[in-house]
This record gives C-alpha cells, sequence and structure tokens, in this order.
C-alpha cells in the first residue's frame, strides 16, 4: 500500500521503475464491431464519437510522432524519462495478429518506452491476439485494459454494449491463463443503476480478484446518444458528495492487491454536458482521501 489509503498504480510504476512513469495516449487507427467496423456508426449509448480518451491525440500522426510529441511534453512539465505507451481509443486488439504487432512494435521502439498499456473490449480478445499479448508481457512490461462497465445485464444491455457479463468472464479468464496482468474499467452512475447494483460490479471484481480497476465517473458528452438522452431530462447524474461517498465505499471493497489506476476523471470541457463539478478533478481526488481519512478507512478493509 502507497501512502495514500489506497493501492495506488502511480506509486506502484514508481517503485518498480525507480520514478514516476507517465502515461501517453495513442490512436493507432482502430475502430470497434460495436460501431459496425467504422468510426461514424452510433456504437454505445455514452461513447464519444472520437474514441476515450482522444483529447488532445494528433491522430494525423503516427504512432511513433504521437508518442514522441507527447514525451516533449511529459518531459518539459515534469522532466519524465519513463513512459507507458496507451493505445486508448476504440478497441485495440480488433485487428489481425500481424497488424497488431507492428503497432505495438512500433509504440515499443521510441525511445523511453518502458511498456504498453491496450485497451480493447472482452469480444476482441479470440485466442490468436491473446497468444500474442501474452508475448508481450513476457516481453516488456503490459497491461490489459478491458472495458466491463457494469456486471449486470441489463445495464450492459441498455447501453448497447453488444455483449454480456459471461462474455466478459470468457475473456478475463483466457486472459489470466496466460498470465497477463488485467485493469477492468468501471463507470460509476449508469443509468438505472443504484447504489447497490454498482457496489454489486464491484463485488465481482473482488471476488475475480482483479490486477487492477480503473474507475469513471459516468461523464455526458455533447454529440453522444446518452447526451441526447440526457437533453430530454431522461438521464440523472450523480451529485459530487454521493460519488465520494460511493468511490469509498468501493475502494473499502476491494482487495487491497488491487492497483487502482484512476478514481475519477474529466471529460473535454467543451463538450461536457454533466457533472460539470467532475471538472474540479484534484479537488475530488482530495476529497475522496479526506473522506477514507475521516472514516479512517482503507482499501480492503470491508472486503
Amino acid at each position: 500500500m502507497s501512502e495514500k489509503p489506497y493501492h495506488s498504480f502511480s506509486a506502484h510504476l514508481k517503485q518498480r521503475f525507480g520514478g514516476r512513469v507517465h502515461k501517453i495516449s495513442v490512436d493507432a487507427g482502430f475502430s470497434c464491431p460495436n460501431r459496425g467496423g467504422t468510426r461514424h456508426e452510433a456504437g454505445c449509448l455514452f461513447c464519444d464519437p472520437d474514441g476515450s480518451g482522444a483529447v488532445g491525440i494528433e491522430r494525423h500522426l503516427s504512432i511513433a510522432e504521437q508518442l514522441e510529441a507527447g514525451k516533449e511534453i511529459m518531459t518539459r512539465k515534469y522532466k519524465a524519462k519513463h513512459f507507458l505507451a496507451y493505445f486508448q481509443p476504440f478497441s485495440n486488439t480488433w485487428g489481425a495478429p500481424e497488424l497488431l504487432r507492428a503497432r505495438y512494435d512500433e509504440a515499443l521502439d521510441v525511445t523511453g518506452m518502458v511498456g504498453l498499456a491496450v485497451g480493447t473490449r472482452p469480444d476482441c480478445l479470440p485466442p490468436p491476439v491473446l497468444d500474442l499479448l501474452a508475448e508481450y508481457h513476457r516481453r516488456t512490461y503490459f497491461w490489459l485494459e478491458l472495458g466491463l462497465q457494469s456486471c449486470h445485464d441489463r445495464t450492459l444491455a441498455r447501453l448497447r454494449r453488444g455483449h454480456d457479463y459471461a462474455a466478459f468472464l470468457a475473456a478475463y479468464q483466457a486472459a489470466k491463463e496466460r498470465g497477463l496482468r488485467v485493469c477492468v474499467h468501471l463507470i460509476l452512475g449508469l443509468p438505472g443503476e443504484s447504489h447497490a447494483d454498482m457496489l454489486d460490479t464491484v463485488a465481482e471484481m473482488a471476488r475475480l480478484q482483479v490486477d487492477g480497476v480503473k474507475l469513471h465517473l459516468l461523464h455526458i458528452l455533447e454529440g453522444t446518444a446518452l447526451g441526447d438522452l440526457y437533453r430530454r431530462g431522461e438521464v440523472p447524474v450523480l451529485q459530487r458528495d454521493a460519488y465520494i461517498q460511493l468511490v469509498a465505499d468501493v475502494l473499502e471493497r476491494l482487495p487491497a492487491t488491487t492497483l487502482i489506476h484512476r478514481l475519477t476523471g474529466d471529460g473535454p470541457r467543451q463538450r461536457l454536458l454533466a457533472p460539470l463539478w467532475s471538472l474540479d478533478k484534484w479537488e475530488v481526488l482530495n476529497a475522496i482521501e479526506n473522506e477514507m481519512a475521516l472514516r479512517n478507512s482503507h482499501q480492503g478493509c470491508r472486503f
């Protein structure tokens, strides 16, 4: 455990590599089967047409050029020396193994890259692709970031995810059989989910004792189907205090061995419809730690 009341991914990286490690998001040109194979169809209810984490990515550049541009910024701001290439927007295992290998290798060839993180969906991990990822796990520091969002099939159907929880479990188990580190993405505040529903998903992650968890606050963005529903008054959003209480409840129920990759996030300011309080990201993070202190609590205390 770090000095924080939870097992921080950033502290883990610092200990492993002897200094801060900065993730650099890269757009490798992939799309998603849930968007019909293009970047122009609807996809999930909450899906940003540009893909998650796309803000600031110069997708007209090659993978290596995107990473060099990110390195220049991180080095200037933080004197950074170590970097993880993060294949973030859309489904970054949706392609033939030889294509994936070429793109991952291009990233690893950039000086200063100490590893890879690859974001994808449970239905984009056929055995040949998982075998390829296992090669990278043996070769470098590697994380598979797997979008789940919720363990409830009714929620996944409402979100138009295109897969159920059983598909996630199959993909997760196949990845673990190959020794992969898996970080599971969860969204808190999804339409139709109660506090208890969200904790049910967390209980499942605790049962699996997943390697890492990335918590996302539901952001409602202009230009998404969810945004249209919100404008019609059909989607409530979590209030700040409720989110802080919820995250503290989540941390208490996750095993202390699970690395916490993220506790919240901030959507693109110019397109964020709600919740606007999420723009004060550091205040939210501090409030979560303060809540844990008030409870005299820490990650895993209710596991």
